[in-house]
């Protein structure tokens, strides 16, 4: 899948299949993650892979948004290390795991942990540092077998688009 269609047909999933990733597939997220850009080329980020069971329970237990992460066969946390822009380069990172996992089939969801409680369990459970950041959990497995809505209409382009100053006339459709 090219990287434009990619873009076009990824959907956030939550429902996944028992099915593992495969190994060479978790290689492809891990080297999407580790090449994506950072502030400065800092690369502050640390990538936690988590694949055990129970593991994946408890994270599924501990971030009540994300429950779902609990059913997933791989969740990937993204921590920072002292990072000039910790939200912005684990985003870039995050986006292009996103997609390299999608045109090979697999889905995701981020899951923000933002309630001190739950970050501080998700942090003791991980074995995380106390002075490294927490940003999100990413679960990824294969989307199970359930209706599928119909993609996100979006705007169209003169509503979002601006030539030159904001409310210049967009040249582009």
């Amino acid at each position: 899948m090219d990287v434009y269609q990619a873009i076009k047909s990824r959907r956030t999933v939550r429902d996944y299949k028992p099915d593992l990733i495969p190994e060479d597939v978790l290689r492809k997220i891990l080297q999407a993650a580790r090449w994506s850009p950072s502030s400065s080329n800092t690369q502050k980020w640390s990538f936690i892979v988590i694949q055990d069971r129970e593991i994946l329970a408890k994270l599924g237990e501990i971030a009540k948004q994300g429950t779902f992460i609990g059913q997933a066969p791989l969740c990937i946390a993204i921590v920072m290390d002292d990072a000039p822009r910790p939200q912005l380069d684990a985003g870039r990172a995050l986006q292009q795991m996103e997609l390299m996992a999608w045109s090979e089939g697999v889905g995701m969801c981020f899951v923000g942990v933002r309630e001190e409680g739950q970050v501080k369990a998700v942090k003791e459970l991980l074995g995380i540092p106390e002075k490294m950041e927490l940003i999100t959990l990413l679960p990824f497995g294969y989307r199970a077998e359930v209706p599928k809505p119909p993609g996100t209409p979006r705007k169209a382009m003169n509503e979002i688009i601006h030539f030159e100053h904001f409310g210049g006339t967009a040249q582009a459709q």
